[in-house]
This record gives C-alpha cells, sequence and structure tokens, in this order.
C-alpha cells in the first residue's frame, strides 16, 4: 500500500479477518506438520527392525539355496524351479494418513507347501528349506517396501507442509501485519487531522 493511497475502515476489517484466517490456517498446518512426524518416526521404528529381519532372512535364504545346489546340483534345482507354475499374487491396497495417501498391502502370504509348488515328486528336504526361506524373504521385502514407499510419501508431505508453515510465520503474516499497522496509522492520522480541522471551524 502506497503512502498516496487513502485507507478505508472497510479495508482495515477486511485486512484483520484475512490475518486471524491465516493465523487459523498457519495453526492448523503445524498440527499437521507434527502429527506427521510423529506418524514418520513410528514407521521409521518398523523400518529399522524390518531392515535387519531382512538381512538375516536373505542370509538364511541363500546359505538354504546354494545347499540345495550342492545336494541336488544346479541341473536339478533349476528344473524344479521351472517346473513351478502358480505365480504368488499380493492384493494392493491404499490407506489415508492425515491427508497423505500411502500403500496398504493386504495380508500377505506365499508360503506354500510341497504339492503348492508344483514340482510335486521331484521335491527335496534341501530344495523345501530354500524355497520356504525365499518365499518368506520375498514376504518381508513386499512388507519393506510398503513400509518405505510410505515413509517417502509421508517425508515429502512433511517437507511442503514445514515451507507452507513457514510461508505463513515469517513472510505473509508478518506481511500482513504491517500492512494493518500501517492502515491504522493513516485512519488514526486522518482522524486527527479531521478533529485539527473541526476544531479550525469553529473557532471561526
Amino acid at each position: 500500500m502506497t503512502q498516496n493511497v487513502k485507507p478505508t475502515r472497510s479495508e482495515l476489517m477486511e485486512l484483520k479477518k484475512k490475518i486471524k484466517l491465516a493465523r487459523d490456517g498457519h495453526n492448523l498446518l503445524k498440527k499437521k506438520r507434527d502429527g506427521l512426524i510423529l506418524d514418520f518416526f513410528e514407521i521409521l521404528k518398523k523400518v529399522k527392525n524390518l531392515r535387519q529381519e531382512l538381512t538375516e532372512e536373505y542370509k538364511t535364504a541363500v546359505q538354504k539355496m546354494n545347499m540345495a545346489r550342492i545336494i541336488e546340483s544346479d541341473i536339478k534345482v533349476n528344473s524344479m524351479a521351472l517346473a513351478i507354475q502358480n505365480s504368488p499374487e499380493v492384493e494392493m491396497g491404499q490407506k489415508n494418513i492425515m491427508g497423505v495417501v500411502v500403500p496398504n498391502v493386504g495380508e500377505v502370504s506365499l508360503q506354500k507347501s510341497t504339492m503348492e509348488r508344483g514340482y510335486g515328486i521331484y521335491s527335496s528336504p534341501s530344495v523345501d528349506e530354500a524355497a520356504e526361506a525365499y518365499e518368506g524373504l520375498v514376504e518381508k521385502i513386499i512388507r519393506a517396501a510398503e513400509i518405505e514407499t510410505s515413509m517417502r510419501k509421508l517425508l515429502k508431505e512433511i517437507e511442503k507442509t514445514k515451507r507452507r508453515v513457514n510461508a505463513l510465520e515469517f513472510e505473509i503474516i508478518p506481511r500482513m501485519q504491517k500492512t494493518k499497522a500501517f492502515i491504522q496509522f493513516r485512519l488514526e492520522e486522518a482522524e486527527r487531522e479531521n478533529v485539527f480541522r473541526m476544531k479550525r471551524i469553529k473557532k471561526k
């Protein structure tokens, strides 16, 4: 607002409403940011445990597969792998965390019996153990993918919300308050001039 513009009381009232709305929005965004951060750290705890479990299960699965290859030979293990017909299915959905849509994997159960795997009579204990270990590992990987995708989405939303909070707190609201103070000053100045003018008129 320039010095030549004469502000009005209606403009001041309108600006006060806008400041109140901005402050209310600022408070809501701060609550959203804080809630998202809490959810993020809750998920982070799960990820730390899950990554450790993944590492251990991967090592176990590799050891069991190597043992199966030694006992049964690579050719037999490969032929049994090719005999598997049914691919695992995973039910995917979505859930909402404070306005952020994240993936929601349904019940993951990829463990199969020997007959369900499809290689039937060609089975052997070492191959069954390797297959079971890898089925469990894939279940863990799917769950880890769900959680880590949720983390990335939450982190992105936290950063966006923080930028909006900072913009309101350090730029928009201070600028509006400065404009409000200027309008109040000009109105008070105009009122003093008017009082002074009325006194001069009365004296005359």
